[in-house]
């Protein structure tokens, strides 16, 4: 049996660790989703649900409001400057 050095080992496991790494990272979710059966209808519900809220929802529930209001980029960001620098709760009058 051949002995090899330190530093000889530390070579081959720093090599093992950078192809493997990632090698084995992506071996086990594609193993993990092959084997899946409700898995992949529930990651189909999950994803359709994401594709509703994101896009079929912001087009029709939020209408881009600086688009419509301002006509050039200076005056959105005045605007959005402006109510983003003054306070949420007015103060009180004495």
């Amino acid at each position: 049996m051949k002995s090899y050095s330190f530093e000889d080992r530390e070579k081959v496991m720093t090599k093992q660790n950078a192809d493997g790494v990632l090698s084995s990272v992506y071996h086990f979710y594609v193993d993990g989703f092959k084997g899946m059966v409700l898995g992949r209808k529930l990651w189909a519900i999950i994803l359709i649900k994401l594709f509703v809220m994101f896009a079929v929802l912001k087009v029709f529930f939020f209408p881009d409001y600086l688009q419509e209001k301002f006509a050039t980029d200076e005056q959105r960001a005045d605007f959005v400057l402006q109510h983003l620098s003054t306070s949420a709760v007015p103060e009180k009058k004495k």
